[in-house]
C-alpha cells in the first residue's frame, strides 16, 4: 500500500528525478533550476512506499477563463508514477486525493495538459480545447485579403516585456475562454526565458507589439528566430517560431502576421497551438502559403463541481433540458438534473423527468467551453440523445463567439 501525502519542499528534487526518469528527461542546471522553483510554487502530493517516492502530481494555483466568468481551476502538472509500480493504483490514488482537494476548496474545474490521451478519460477529463500547428512559406511577401493596420510596430526592451504584455493577455483572456492566468513567475520562467528548452538553437524571446505611441497597445507578437542551417539541396531557411500573438482586431494581427513573416534571413514561420478558428486562415490571401500541418487536443478539462460550473458560466440562448449523467469518480454529479439556462444565467437541480441527454461527464467537459459539439458526440454514439433536438439546443445555449483555446502548455 502506498501513502498519499503532501510532497514537502525538502523532496522537490526527489520528484524531479521521478519526472524526469518517467518522462525521459535530463534537462540543463538552468532548467532544473526553474522546475525547482516552478514546484514551490505549486500544490504537491506524492505517493509514498515506505520511504521511497514512486508518484507524485502538482497543481498550478490557475484561474480559468470560461464563458462570461473566471473560475479557480487548477492546472494538474508533473504528474508521474515510477515504472515500478505502474498499474497498481498509484495514479488512480493521486487523482482521487487531487479531486478531493479541488472539492473541499469548492472549485468547479480542474485542467491538464495530457502526456497521454488515453490515460485521463477515466479520471472525467475531456478534450476541451483544439490546438492547431500553422506554417507559413515566407520566402516570399505574406499575400492578404485585407489591410493590415497602418499604426507603427515597435520592438519592446526586454526589460518592459512584462508590464506591456501582461494586461494586454488579460484582455485576450476576457475575449476567448480556455485561458490559465498566468502570474509573473510564469512569464518570466515560461515565456520570457532566455534559452528555450526545447530547442537550444532559437534565440531569445523577441516581443512586438502595434499601436500609436502615446496609446495603449492593440496587440504583440512573441516569438524567437534561429537561423538557415545547412547547404545546397540540403539548406533548411532560418525560423521564425511565433509563441504568441494575440490582436484586437483582425487588421492588428494581419500586421503582426506580415511582420513576422517579412523578418530577414528567415524563410519560414511556424506557430505552435494556435486557435483552430484562427483569422490568419480566412484572411490569408494563398492558403499554399499558410497551412495547417497538425491539429490536436489541447487543454483536457474535468468538471468538478458539475452544477457550480454550468451556473458560473453565461450562456448564449435558451435550453430547458434534462441531463443524466454519469460520473464514477464523483458520485455526487452523478444522476438526473434538470438544467435551464439562458442569457438572464442557469439553474441545475436534480429532476425526474426523462433524461433528454445521457452521456458521461467527461463528454459534458468536453463540451463546457463551447469548443466541442454535442451533437458531433451524438454521432460518434457518445451521447444518447433521446428527445430529438436536444443535442442541438444544448449546442446552442454553449456557443461561442470564438473557439476556446490555449497555448500555456503545463
Amino acid at each position: 500500500m502506498v501513502d498519499i501525502r503532501e510532497v514537502p519542499e525538502a523532496d522537490i528534487d526527489r520528484a524531479l528525478e521521478l519526472a524526469y526518469l518517467v518522462f525521459h528527461d535530463r534537462p540543463e542546471k538552468d532548467g532544473r533550476e526553474r522546475h525547482h522553483a516552478l514546484l514551490t510554487r505549486c500544490d504537491r502530493i506524492g505517493a509514498y512506499e515506505g520511504g521511497a517516492l514512486v508518484g507524485f502530481m502538482a497543481a498550478h494555483d490557475f484561474r480559468l477563463s470560461v464563458p462570461g466568468a473566471d473560475l479557480p481551476c487548477p492546472g494538474l502538472t508533473f504528474v508521474s508514477v515510477a515504472p515500478t509500480h505502474r498499474r497498481r493504483g498509484v495514479l488512480t490514488a493521486l487523482m482521487t486525493e487531487r479531486l478531493r482537494r479541488t472539492a473541499a476548496a469548492r472549485g468547479p474545474l480542474a485542467a491538464l495538459w495530457a502526456s497521454e490521451a488515453a490515460i485521463y478519460g477515466r479520471f472525467g477529463f475531456g478534450g476541451a480545447t483544439t490546438g492547431a500547428t500553422i506554417e507559413i512559406d515566407s520566402t516570399r511577401p505574406l499575400a492578404l485579403r485585407i489591410d493590415p493596420d497602418p499604426r507603427p510596430l515597435r520592438l519592446l526592451d526586454p526589460a518592459e516585456a512584462l508590464a506591456v504584455l501582461g494586461p494586454l493577455h488579460e484582455a485576450a483572456r476576457r475575449r476567448r475562454a480556455g485561458r490559465p492566468s498566468r502570474s509573473p513567475e510564469r512569464w518570466t520562467g515560461e515565456w520570457l526565458t532566455e534559452r528555450d528548452e526545447e530547442d537550444e538553437e532559437l534565440g531569445p524571446p523577441r516581443a512586438i507589439v502595434l499601436g500609436d505611441p502615446d496609446g495603449p497597445p492593440a496587440g504583440y507578437v512573441l516569438y524567437r528566430t534561429k537561423g538557415e542551417d545547412g547547404t545546397g539541396p540540403l539548406r533548411t531557411p532560418g525560423l521564425v517560431r511565433v509563441d504568441e500573438l494575440e490582436a484586437a482586431t483582425p487588421a492588428v494581427a494581419a500586421a503582426l502576421w506580415r511582420c513576422v513573416a517579412g523578418l530577414d534571413l528567415t524563410g519560414r514561420v511556424r506557430a505552435w497551438g494556435r486557435p483552430a478558428d484562427d483569422p490568419l486562415l480566412h484572411f490569408a490571401a494563398d492558403r499554399d502559403q499558410v497551412r495547417v500541418t497538425a491539429q490536436f487536443p489541447a487543454l483536457w478539462l474535468r468538471l468538478v463541481d458539475v452544477r457550480a460550473a454550468l451556473t458560473a458560466r453565461a450562456w448564449a440562448a435558451p435550453a430547458e433540458l434534462v441531463l443524466e449523467l454519469t460520473d464514477p469518480r464523483i458520485p455526487a454529479n452523478a444522476g438526473r438534473h434538470r438544467l435551464k439556462a439562458g442569457p438572464d444565467g442557469a439553474a441545475y437541480e436534480p429532476a425526474r423527468a426523462p433524461a433528454d441527454l445521457v452521456l458521461d461527464v467527461r463528454e459534458l467537459a468536453a463540451c463546457y467551453l463551447g469548443g466541442t459539439r454535442a451533437a458531433e458526440l451524438v454521432a460518434a454514439g457518445l451521447v444518447a440523445e433521446h428527445t430529438p433536438g436536444a443535442a442541438a439546443a444544448l449546442d446552442a445555449a454553449l456557443r461561442t463567439g470564438l473557439l476556446p483555446h490555449t497555448a500555456d502548455e503545463f
